[in-house]
């Protein structure tokens, strides 16, 4: 095999693995059907058939004739195949064959070709020829049909075949023997076109390049039929030829072939994912189990709207609302009734004008949210007249003296740090922590001692 014969084999099979490959990747990639697990992809092949020296594409033969399809002779070609389908339209086979080709000369008085030596015929020996291909599935005819009878095909790949001419010097391939090199075949090939060694085949690539149909039989058995061309860039394929003749030859050939696996699962070789859809689309339990999913969501629905029926448009449902009447527009609370806020009060004095006390917990300096709408209403007051304002903090009388001036302390500090954060220049506020002193009621009642612990607001 020389080179260009290698560098042409090895472009072939980068292409075909290239496709394979890219192919493969895509079929890896999860089924809505279950992915490959649920098929049969492995499957074998019996087949026979003829071989010619010419293709479709025309051409001539080696004895320089030009010649049209099956005007030559007829050889007997046979093989296996091993195939692993990787996805409804791509897979990979391994085919082996042996045979014979052969081809003559239809003009016996014409012009003897360069080294012919006088041969007027000649048959190859093919011991065996084994190729790589990728198979492509084009389609089908049943394609509406739940399950495919019938898909189409092509194939490309690469391969090696070890073959021996032998010339004859007539028209019948038998008689006298004018070239036959076998036990003499080489690596090498020297200038007398002669080989030296000692092999019974020489090695030549070829590249296989063919389309075909396959019938399905049973779930078990397919009818394949096809036709491939093989190319070569050897032309001493027939023996010595033309200087610029490249051995050639096709054949066509029927067989059989048998998947592997359990009948429980289907052949992916005549799986069409159109049909499978519309199978599981059909299939009355998940009819069923959709039928059954629609009234759950239905029931979800209704329960839904109940749970969100809101009569009097408070925002809060009925089945929760314990004032289920309110009037539109009222401020409720989560149970669904009206919020009071309590009004800031201004009262008029004779040194000032004084809001409401700001009320605190006992032995606490945090604010109390009911204290929040008075405070709001004053910061608006004091941005909006750039006003200033005094804050006097006290406290009852449990505790140390000292402790209860920190404490009223701390709670004038509260009131500030609110009308800070609401807007108010701190500089415009003064707080101020008196302790027990100026009581507003008793301190020797409950209810005194909570009316003094206060904070007072002057303006």
């Amino acid at each position: 095999m020389n080179y260009s014969t290698i560098k042409k084999t090895a472009i072939a099979a980068s292409l075909v693995a290239a496709i394979g490959v890219a192919d493969v990747a895509e079929a890896q990639t999860p089924s809505v059907f279950g992915g490959r697990s649920q098929y049969r992809t492995w499957s074998i092949g019996l087949q026979g058939g003829i071989t010619t020296p010419n293709t479709v594409l025309g051409g001539s033969n080696p004895f320089g004739q030009k010649v049209g399809y099956f005007q030559n002779k007829v050889g007997e070609y046979y093989g296996l195949t091993i195939r692993k389908q990787f996805s409804h339209s791509f897979g990979l086979e391994l085919e082996g064959n042996r045979g014979k080709i052969k081809t003559y000369n239809h003009d016996v008085s014409g012009p003897a070709i360069e080294n012919s030596h006088g041969a007027t015929s000649s048959q190859v020996d093919v011991n065996w020829a084994a190729s790589l291909n990728g198979v492509f599935q084009l389609g089908t005819i049943d394609f509406l049909r739940r399950e495919n009878a019938v898909n189409f095909y092509a194939k490309v790949g690469m391969g090696v075949l070890a073959s021996n001419p032998v010339q004859f010097a007539n028209n019948d391939f038998s008689g006298e023997e004018v070239y036959n090199h076998k036990g003499e075949w080489g690596e090498e090939i020297f200038g007398d076109r002669e080989p030296t060694g000692d092999k019974d085949y020489k090695l030549t690539g070829y590249i296989p390049v063919g389309v075909g149909a396959k019938f399905k039989l049973s779930e078990v058995v397919a009818l394949n039929l096809g036709y491939t061309m093989n190319f070569t860039d050897d032309n001493l394929l027939y023996g010595p030829a033309r200087t610029d003749y490249k051995g050639k030859f096709s054949n066509v050939y029927g067989g059989l072939e048998f998947t592997l696996g359990s009948r429980d699962k289907e052949n992916l070789t005549f799986a069409n994912p159109v049909s499978t859809l519309y199978d599981e689309l059909k299939d009355p339990t998940m009819s069923n189990e959709i039928e059954a999913l629609k009234q759950r969501v239905s029931a979800l629905e209704g329960t839904v709207e109940e749970l969100s029926k809101d009569s009097d448009g408070d925002g809060v449902p009925d089945k929760f609302d314990k004032c289920p009447d309110t009037p539109a527009g009222t401020v409720v609370d989560g149970a669904g009734c009206p919020i009071e806020f309590p009004e800031p009060v201004v009262q008029e004095a004779t040194e000032g004008t004084y809001y409401n006390n700001i009320q605190f917990d006992f032995d606490s300096s945090v604010l109390k949210t009911e204290s929040y709408s008075t405070l709001d209403k004053l910061a608006k007051d004091l941005r909006d007249n750039d006003a200033s304002v005094q804050l006097d903090g006290y406290a009852s009388s449990e505790g140390t003296e000292e402790y209860n001036l920190t404490l009223s302390k701390d709670r004038a500090d509260a009131v500030k740090q609110y009308l800070v954060n609401a807007g108010v220049s701190a500089s415009s506020i003064s707080a101020e922590g008196y302790g027990i002193a100026n009581p507003v009621a008793t301190n020797d009642t409950e209810e005194g001692r909570i009316q003094n612990r206060r904070v007072e607001i002057k303006r």
